[in-house]
Order: C-alpha cells, then sequence, then structure tokens
C-alpha cells in the first residue's frame, strides 16, 4: 500500500508517499480501508518538531484520524463493510495513523457511524467536531443564554465551534489576528482583531474556548464576566506550557478554567455528535480537498495556514 513514512523532521516539500505493507491483524485491533482523512494542526507539530523525540517510535505514519470501511474485523463487534470513523487513541505516534490507504487501529478507537454525508465531509468530522463538542458542551457547558468568545477562531476548529454555538442560539464573539482574516468570521455575531490583549476591549463574555492557548490565555481569563468559564483547548500560539503558573494570581476570583483533551472518545460521544449534524443540518466545513498522491501539496497547503476550514484527503477522486 501507499503511504507517508516520517524518519525524522520533514517540511511539506519532503513529503512524499512510500510503499510499505498492508498491517497484518491481530486480536483487538481492526483493518481499515481508509477513504479520506482530515488534516490537523497536531500533524505538523509531529512532522516538523514532536517527531525528534524518543517516544515516537520511527518510522511512523502520521495520521490522528480518518474515515473508511472495516476490511477485517478481527475480533471486534464491526462487520466486514461497516463505515466507521476512528480518532485518537495514539494514531500516528504510538503506531501508524492513517496517512496510508489502509490503517491497523485498535478496535476501541474505532466507531461505526450512520450518516448520509459524503467521505470527505465524513472526514472532516471526528477530532474536530469531537474536540469542539466536548470543549462546548462537556466543559463550558454551553446554553443559548451564553456569549461565547473564541480566541483564535480562523481555524477549522474555530469555524465548527462557532457553526455548533450558533446552531443553539448562542452569541458568537470570534478573534483573529490577521486584519485580512476578519471578513472570514461573517457567522460570528462580532468579529474582533487580536492584538494580544482584550481585556478592556470586550463585555459580557460568560464562557471562552481559547484556542490560541498560553499566550493568550491570562488576557482570557481577565475578559471573563463573574461565574464565567474558560476552555483550554488549543496551542496555535506556539506557546506550549506556561511557566511560574499561579493560579491564585492568575485565575480571577469567581471565574473557572477547564480544559479539553481529546484522547478518549466514545460511541455515545460520536453518535450525538452525527446525530447534531443532522438534527441541525450542519455541513462540514472543507477548506481545501486533495487527492491521497497530492499529499505533498496538502502539506504545503497545511503550512501556509490559508485554508478556510478543514482540509481533507481523499483516496479516491475528488467528490
Amino acid at each position: 500500500m501507499k503511504a507517508v513514512l516520517l524518519n525524522g523532521i520533514t517540511p511539506a516539500e519532503e513529503v512524499t508517499l512510500s510503499e510499505v505493507e498492508i498491517p497484518k491483524v491481530r486480536p483487538g485491533w481492526v483493518l481499515v480501508k481508509v477513504k479520506a482523512f482530515g488534516m490537523n494542526h497536531s500533524e505538523k507539530i509531529l512532522r516538523l518538531q514532536e517527531i525528534e523525540n524518543a517516544y515516537i517510535q520511527k518510522p511512523v505514519i502520521p495520521g490522528i484520524e480518518c474515515a473508511g470501511e472495516i476490511v477485517h474485523a478481527s475480533d471486534s463487534h464491526f462487520q466486514k463493510g461497516q463505515k466507521v470513523v476512528a480518532l485518537m487513541g495514539g494514531m500516528g505516534r504510538e503506531f501508524h495513523g492513517s496517512y496510508a490507504e489502509y490503517a491497523l487501529l485498535p478496535a476501541h478507537h474505532v466507531f461505526g457511524i450512520d450518516t448520509g454525508l459524503s467521505w470527505k465531509e465524513m472526514a472532516a468530522v471526528p477530532e474536530t467536531y469531537f474536540t469542539a463538542w466536548g470543549s462546548l458542551f462537556e466543559c463550558l457547558h454551553l446554553t443559548k443564554g451564553d456569549v461565547l468568545l473564541i480566541r483564535g477562531a480562523t481555524c477549522a476548529l474555530g469555524y465548527t465551534a462557532m457553526q455548533m454555538a450558533k446552531a443553539i442560539g448562542s452569541k458568537v464573539i470570534a478573534t483573529t489576528h490577521k486584519e485580512s482574516k476578519l471578513s472570514l468570521l461573517e457567522g460570528a455575531d462580532q468579529a474582533v482583531l487580536d492584538n494580544g490583549e482584550l481585556h478592556g476591549q470586550l463585555s459580557g463574555v460568560t464562557k471562552a474556548l481559547e484556542l490560541v492557548g498560553p499566550k493568550t490565555l491570562y488576557d482570557t481569563l481577565r475578559c471573563m464576566e463573574k461565574s464565567g468559564i474558560v476552555c483550554h483547548t488549543g496551542i496555535l500560539g506556539g506557546v506550549y506550557a506556561l511557566n511560574g503558573f499561579d493560579p491564585i494570581k492568575f485565575i480571577p476570583n469567581g471565574v473557572y478554567l477547564t480544559g479539553f483533551y481529546s484522547n478518549a472518545p466514545t460511541q455515545k460521544e460520536m453518535d450525538n455528535i452525527f446525530s447534531f449534524i443532522r438534527e441541525h443540518n450542519l455541513r462540514p466545513c472543507v477548506g481545501a480537498e486533495y487527492d491521497f498522491s497530492e499529499i505533498k501539496e496538502a502539506c504545503m497547503t497545511q503550512d501556509s495556514g490559508k485554508v478556510i476550514g478543514k482540509i481533507v484527503v481523499n483516496m479516491t477522486e475528488k467528490a
């Protein structure tokens, strides 16, 4: 089969396809024929930085999610030909991921899906919608009456969170640090140019989805109303931790800080997400689409940061 193999730091221009053996099935794992996969910021981090760490067993096939069909169900409850999605659980780091024509995946992180979405739309859902779902509803307890601040909204996750929040009637304030991208936030109730210091510029914010990360987290916390909740989910700002973090001084009185880590999806959650998409008549935002033979171009597009929505790679012709 064709697959992307990473052995070390790999700029987008050096990404190529290799011929490797189709994985052999073993108990507890299922073989999935990948129909399409979405690309994620964490895969860019793996390719350009994280791959050098000793805990990554190299060579590794990247990719933390995919949509496809069961080829071999092994000892699982799945049926051959069943439509599934898979995400996280170590995909593309602890074991080979989805940048391949076939993926051998642990059955507990593969989920049967009943949907009328196309493969490319289906591939845009798993990681992005699960992260948005968990952040908004599990962590932020978002409701119709909330004013939601999405900091770093011009990414696939930001657009998805905006889409979900608007679907239930929440008011959305969305930010970008580039003036040229303000027009891309037309789905928000208020689009704000982020200069890194929003405290004092916003009012009425009851919930916040922090996608920029530690770089702006302190400022985001100070933007909140009393009893407001901030969910730290993204690290788009390139700062991964807070040195000298003092919770007493850092977190304002009466404001709550939580975070969402998307490594433990369940079948119930995936069912709820696809039901939500169907009930609200949502269409996953696919910003760019490539064939697998164009994976280098897909990675170059990812590194450019200019795509509005999810980058999806198809194993078949564009649809």
